[in-house]
């Protein structure tokens, strides 16, 4: 899918050489931190960023290509999606809940007006959120129910690949589980593919099959999740393994 993507900007190399394969309806996440590289790959591969080099591939088909016209153009929009880590800049303040899950399908299908408001309804219900939600402003809702309504928006248009950008990063704990139980739920159900960007190692061996560790925008290990995670073989990854929090660990202890 993805094949030696380098992103510069100007004298810097923000991405050198990230390759990797992500199969329908499996998970990869791409670890590192600050100013490793995976935001800017993961919005190279959503289209938000051009690359410098390398393509991403979706079906065989290079994603960079020209788009020959509207139609064109959203039916590419609709195959990934994005998560971004705080929902609110991404949802509109100045409608409900259910006309911001609802602008996707004006936009995406040919459903009427009655429809739409049908498949907003089992969008929300998917994701735990109802009619009291769905008549709200954004916000009205908590940083949780704002995440689920931005997932509920990204899966209105039924994308091959759903990217989660520090998707769970901002939310407490208790919360994090419950959002990332509602993820695999849906992975589990619609076959869509995550691409899963964290810094947090901690939420990994929940959510991924497998694991990219990114150290200045260059792969330094990969491999399944599991084998990562209990036996990293990089010292840059048995670092990030060492930096998160233990039971017993208390501030200062190192």
């Amino acid at each position: 899918m993805v094949e030696d993507l380098s992103k510069r900007f100007g004298d810097h190399l923000a991405v050198d050489g990230v390759s990797f394969t992500l199969a329908p309806g499996t998970s990869l996440a791409l670890v590192g931190e600050s100013g490793s590289g995976k935001t800017t790959t993961a919005r190279m591969v959503v289209g938000l960023e051009r690359p410098s080099a390398g393509t991403v591939r979706l079906d065989g088909r290079d994603r960079a290509t020209r788009h020959r016209g509207r139609a064109e153009r959203l039916a590419r929009a609709r195959e990934i999606q994005m998560v971004f880590q705080d929902p609110y800049l991404s949802l509109d303040p100045r409608v409900t809940v259910g006309a911001c899950v609802e602008e996707g399908l004006r936009l995406h299908t040919d459903l009427d007006a009655a429809a739409r408001r049908e498949r907003v309804a089992e969008l929300l219900d998917q994701v735990g959120l109802g009619e009291r939600e769905a008549a709200a402003p954004p916000r009205r809702l908590s940083g949780g129910q704002r995440q689920r309504v931005a997932i509920a928006r990204a899966l209105s248009v039924e994308p091959r690949v759903l990217v989660l950008d520090e998707a769970v990063a901002a939310l407490d704990v208790s919360i994090q589980a419950q959002i990332l139980a509602l993820l695999a739920t849906i992975r589990r159900d619609a076959g869509i593919g995550y691409l899963f960007v964290t810094h947090d190692l901690a939420v990994v061996r929940h959510i991924a099959d497998e694991v990219l560790v990114l150290k200045s925008g260059r792969v330094v290990e990969s491999g399944p999740t599991d084998r990562v995670l209990d036996a990293p073989r990089h010292p840059y990854t048995r670092l990030l393994l060492d930096s998160v929090p233990r039971r017993g660990w208390t501030p200062g202890s190192g």
